[in-house]
C-alpha cells in the first residue's frame, strides 16, 4: 500500500492510520503520552536499546493531528523544556576552580590519564564550562545521541571531548561510504560526530591529542554502545582551515573526505554563507561499508 507519509524513517501507510484512529477511538480515556506507548507496544517499535519509540511516536501522531488524519485528545501535560532555559543562558557557569599552572612535559610522565564519559554525572557541567571558556567556538548544546570525556591527570583536567549524532548528509562522507539514501537514512546512526575536542591552553604535551583520538577510538564504541544499546561504527568531524589543518587528526589516521558546502542544514539560497570546513572521517572497522549498508 503507498505511504501517506515518511516520519524518522518510518513509512506511514493508510493502514497506519487507519489502527491510529481505531485505537484512539477505543482508548478514550489515554491521553497522547499513553497513546503513544501503547501503539509503541503494539507496533513493536523500538529504540536500538529496547525502549519504545514514544516520543517519535508521540511526533508522529502530532504531524497527522496537524495534517487532519486524525484527531488527537487534548493536551493535559505540558513538559518543561530544559533545552529552552539552557538556551537562554549565554554560557554555562565556569568551575570554581581550576589550575592553569603551565603543564609541558612528555606524554608519558602524564601517565595513566584518566578518561572519563561524564555525560549525566556530576562533572558534565565542568566539561560544558571548559568548553565555553576556552573553546574557540564556545559550547552548544550536543545534538540527538551523546557522549561527553573529560580527560585529567593526577587530578587535574587537560582535555574535554564530545560526541553527538552525525549530521544527517554530507556528500563527501556519503561519497565515500557509497550508501544510498535510503541506507543513510536507516545506517545514521551507527555514526559518531566530534563536536569539540579541546586541549586545554596551559597544556602542552606534544602527541597528546592524536593520542586521546587513538584513545576514543576504543572507548567510544564501547561506550554508545552501553549507553545507547547500539555500536557506532565511523567517526567524524569538521575542520575549520583557517583555524587549524587537523594535524591531530591526520597523524591519528584519519581521512580527509573533502569540503563542506558552506551553506549550513537551514540554507534556503543555494550560496555559501559561512567557511567551507574540511570533513574527516575514521572508520572503526573495515567491514564498515557493509554493516553501514552501503553498496559497495
Amino acid at each position: 500500500m503507498d505511504g501517506v507519509l515518511r516520519y524518522r524513517g518510518r513509512l506511514v501507510t493508510a493502514a497506519d492510520i487507519g489502527f491510529l484512529r481505531d485505537w484512539i477511538a477505543g482508548h478514550p480515556g489515554a491521553s497522547r503520552r499513553a497513546l503513544s506507548e501503547q501503539v509503541c507496544a503494539a507496533w513493536n517499535w523500538r529504540q536500538p536499546n529496547g525502549a519504545l519509540c514514544a516520543m517519535v511516536c508521540r511526533g508522529l501522531m502530532l504531524a497527522l493531528h496537524r495534517a487532519g488524519h486524525l484527531q488527537l485528545p487534548p493536551v493535559r501535560w505540558v513538559n518543561p523544556n530544559p533545552l529552552a532555559r539552557r538556551g537562554a543562558e549565554r554560557r554555562p557557569p565556569l568551575p570554581a576552580r581550576v589550575d592553569t599552572t603551565p603543564l609541558g612535559a612528555p606524554l608519558a610522565a602524564l601517565r595513566p590519564l584518566a578518561i572519563r564519559q561524564v555525560r549525566g554525572t556530576e562533572e558534565e557541567p565542568l566539561v560544558n564550562s571548559l568548553l565555553a571558556q576556552y573553546h574557540p567556538l564556545g559550547y552548544t548544546h550536543p545534538v540527538g545521541e551523546q557522549l561527553k570525556y573529560l580527560v585529567s591527570t593526577q587530578g587535574r583536567p587537560v582535555a574535554c571531548l564530545v560526541w553527538s549524532s552525525a549530521p544527517r548528509h554530507l556528500g563527501p562522507r556519503d561519497r565515500f561510504i557509497g550508501w544510498s539514501a535510503e541506507a543513510r537514512r536507516t545506517h545514521l546512526r551507527f555514526l559518531a560526530y566530534n563536536t569539540r575536542f579541546l586541549i586545554l591552553p596551559w597544556v602542552q604535551v606534544p602527541h597528546l591529542a592524536s593520542h586521546l583520538l587513538g584513545r576514543m577510538a576504543r572507548l567510544v564504541p564501547a561506550d554508545w554502545q552501553r549507553v545507547y544499546g547500539h555500536r557506532v561504527y565511523f567517526l567524524e568531524t569538521f575542520v575549520d582551515p583557517a583555524r587549524s589543518r587537523g594535524t591531530c587528526y591526520r597523524a591519528a589516521n584519519w581521512f580527509v573526505l573533502g569540503r563542506t558546502t558552506g551553506r549550513g542544514k537551514a540554507d534556503h539560497t543555494n550560496r555559501p554563507n559561512r567557511s567551507r570546513k574540511a570533513i574527516l572521517g575514521y572508520p572503526l572497522t573495515p567491514r564498515f561499508r557493509e554493516v553501514l549498508g552501503a553498496n559497495r
